[in-house]
């Protein structure tokens, strides 16, 4: 028994949550993160858990580590030193990429396409070329790629993504390309399409493997440098990364293939709602992470996400399964602005760490959210348990200034940009809800992240939910979630068979030497053969549409029978998908065969509070201003002196070491014995 530690990094702080095996006991902390060399901020996470002098590094039995950088390498279009190799005469291949447009062909007069992840220049072509069936067509000429290669180096390039036609059908191309650069140029980074995304569709299948070459040199150096001081402090501990599937691996696997981290911290994020919304006795929940900069949501049934597998990462494709998620840009730090016709706008520009919001005294000018929220009252005057002093008196200046504008009171256009902020969130909970015959009021919301509980009573009342959860830390569920995390790899074999001439047996081999691959990798993480659960998923489509869904294969189906229920529920799905099926009037079409190998991990128990207790009175009071009543006194608790199913009557604010919870007037809040608050809309049903 030892000392569990999850780590997310973020763009401004560092979360950090140590559980004690033998007891349960939870530990919340935050350390501002360090961009410049990310291993330095999650060092720093690990000290500052032992700091109190309560044992030390050696006691960590395992770390578990999530994080944005890979994300933010590309947000901040970190593309210098990026070259590309390709298959003679494919040298445009990224620069037509697709015809579609984005919001519309309406949008096409005035999009204008991102930069591109390659400049033309930095491309080049080899002579070899392999058939859509995997058979050769043309040998690798060795000399010609060498002196492509040179020619890239020459100019500066760190980084080479390899893409050849048809690599996902023979590999053996790219692995000899790759092979040859690793011996003759040892430090440039490499990145091989049938390794990254073995997959047909070149264009996306390119841009994913840019980016996993792209975020390598930063992915790869930290979590080595990382591992080699934790092996040091703690010997030879796991050391496992989340990965945008939600699952984890080794750090030396997700340094080898890091576009897999992409939505790494966000995906922890659900696994955490899920478990403590288990807890808490709710299966089917909306998920709404709010940040400083953006809010995540997602949308999971009977305790189970939902996946995908193609994302955007601003404005570029990227293919890897990962849990759904979708972002809106709204966040604490989302700036309140005029457009040109004098309508009041809440992000998506956010002030960032950097200046920050105004109230934060660092340097910002533009009024933001969490200014709203300090000028309504809704936030002390410190954060982070007194460690950020807040500026009241400038936020009050800059929402004068702001309301004058619209002929507004401060507090009056502070709560217009509080309302914003919402529907600007609900917009993004319909997208995974009534876009797709979901109704939102159906489900409870947990509300986390360090703004999550600001506002998460406005947006339920827009949508009709009547109950919202707000886990115990929820600044820090992020790192919760990787507590509770699984090891996964997912698996991918383009087979493009239609049904009426498909071979079965040919379709039932290749899925299970998936399923080989799958437990060997597996094993290799260190989990027993018994704790290994494999989910069989084929992407199928009717012959002559774009685009497939996914049939996911019960775990009591196998062989023949695995087949013959792919092509039947294949209508259903697409029936559900889109309105509408053809069965027994066209052929179907197998595009892909998907394994998911899933290594059950021991999940460390959450400490309970015992039942009862004194009932918590006040800490103190402010003054809160609501749009319907005006200022109010509203009474203040301290979130974790409440004694269980305590009951708190809005309106009131419950405050703790890294959030605030707003309880309106029409809600309720009551704390059950795993920490969740519980908050109910008068009427609504408590649990």
């Amino acid at each position: 028994m030892g000392v569990r530690i999850a780590i997310d990094t973020g763009g401004t702080f560092t979360d950090v949550v140590a559980i004690d095996e033998a007891t349960g006991a939870m530990q919340a902390v935050k350390t501002p993160s360090t961009p410049s060399d990310p291993s330095i901020g999650l060092l720093n996470g690990v000290e500052r858990v032992f700091a109190d002098g309560d044992g030390d590094p050696s006691d960590m039995t395992m770390l578990l580590h999530g994080s944005t950088v890979a994300t933010n390498a590309v947000l901040e279009h970190k593309f210098a030193g990026l070259g590309l190799v390709v298959t003679k005469g494919f040298r445009h291949l990224i620069e037509i990429a697709r015809q579609s447009v984005p919001d519309g062909y309406g949008n096409s007069f005035f999009w204008v396409k991102p930069p591109r992840l390659v400049p033309l220049d930095l491309v080049r072509e080899v002579p070899g070329r392999m058939k859509f069936d995997g058979s050769e067509l043309e040998a690798i000429n060795e000399a010609e790629t060498l002196k492509a290669v040179g020619e890239l180096v020459e100019d500066g390039v760190t980084c080479i993504a390899v893409c050849l036609l048809h690599s996902y059908a023979n590999d053996a191309h790219e692995k000899k390309i790759g092979a040859l650069i690793s011996k003759h140029f040892p430090d440039v980074f490499v990145s091989l399409s049938s390794v990254v995304l073995p997959e047909y569709r070149e264009y996306e299948r390119a841009m994913t493997t840019l980016i996993d070459v792209l975020v390598k040199p930063y992915c790869k150096t930290y979590l080595q440098s990382a591992a080699d001081e934790l092996r040091q402090q703690s010997g030879d501990m796991p050391f496992l990364i989340m990965q945008s599937n939600g699952g984890v691996v080794k750090h030396s696997t997700a340094g080898e293939r890091p576009v897999t981290m992409l939505l790494s911290g966000p995906a922890a994020g659900i696994l955490g709602a899920i478990h403590m919304a288990k807890l808490a006795g709710y299966d089917d929940i909306l998920t709404s992470d709010v940040g400083g900069t953006s809010t995540d949501v997602s949308i999971i049934e009977n305790q189970t996400p939902m996946y995908t597998s193609a994302s955007m990462v601003e404005n570029y494709p990227v293919k890897t399964p990962m849990l759904d998620i979708v972002t809106v840009g709204s966040g604490g730090g989302s700036i309140a602005w005029t457009d040109p016709y004098g309508n009041l706008k809440v992000g998506p520009q956010s002030a960032g760490a950097d200046p920050g919001p105004i109230c934060y005294g660092k340097g910002g000018t533009q009024p933001t959210v969490t200014d709203a929220a300090i000028v309504l009252g809704r936030l002390p005057t410190a954060l982070i348990g007194g460690e950020i002093q807040l500026d009241l008196a400038s936020a009050q200046k800059a929402y004068a200034a702001l309301g004058k504008q619209h002929g507004m009171s401060a507090e009056e256009v502070a709560s217009g940009v509080l309302e914003i902020s919402a529907v600007n969130q609900v917009f993004g909970i319909r997208q995974v809800t009534t876009t797709r015959g979901r109704d939102p009021g159906k489900y409870a919301m947990v509300a986390f992240g360090g703004a999550g509980g600001l506002f998460a009573t406005e947006v339920a009342d827009f949508l009709g939910i009547k109950t919202i959860i707000s886990p115990p830390n929820p600044g820090n569920l992020c790192a919760l979630g990787l507590h509770v995390s699984d090891v996964r790899r997912d698996y991918i074999r383009t087979m493009v068979r239609r049904q009426s001439t498909a071979n079965v047996q040919e379709i039932t081999d290749n899925w299970d030497e998936l399923a080989r691959e799958g437990i060997a990798d597996i094993r290799a993480e260190g989990i027993a053969e018994d704790k290994i659960r494999l989910v069989h998923v084929a992407d199928v489509r009717y012959f002559g549409e774009g685009h497939e869904v996914q049939v996911t294969i019960p775990q009591d189906i196998e062989g023949e029978a695995a087949i013959e229920y792919m092509w039947k529920q294949f209508h259903e799905v697409h029936d559900q998908t889109f309105g509408f099926h053809y069965e027994g009037e066209q052929d179907v079409e197998l595009v892909n065969l998907r394994i998911q190998a899933v290594g059950e991990q021991h999940r460390p128990e959450i400490g309970m509070d015992s039942v009862g207790g004194t009932t918590a009175k006040p800490a103190s009071s402010r003054k809160a201003y609501w749009k319907d009543t005006g200022w109010v006194d509203c009474p203040i608790f301290d979130r974790t002196s409440l004694a269980v199913d305590q009951l708190v009557e809005g309106p009131a604010v419950i405050e703790e070491y890294g959030s605030t919870v707003v309880v309106p007037t029409g809600w309720s809040a009551k704390a059950d014995v795993y920490g969740n608050l519980i908050l109910n809309v008068a009427g609504g049903v408590a649990k």
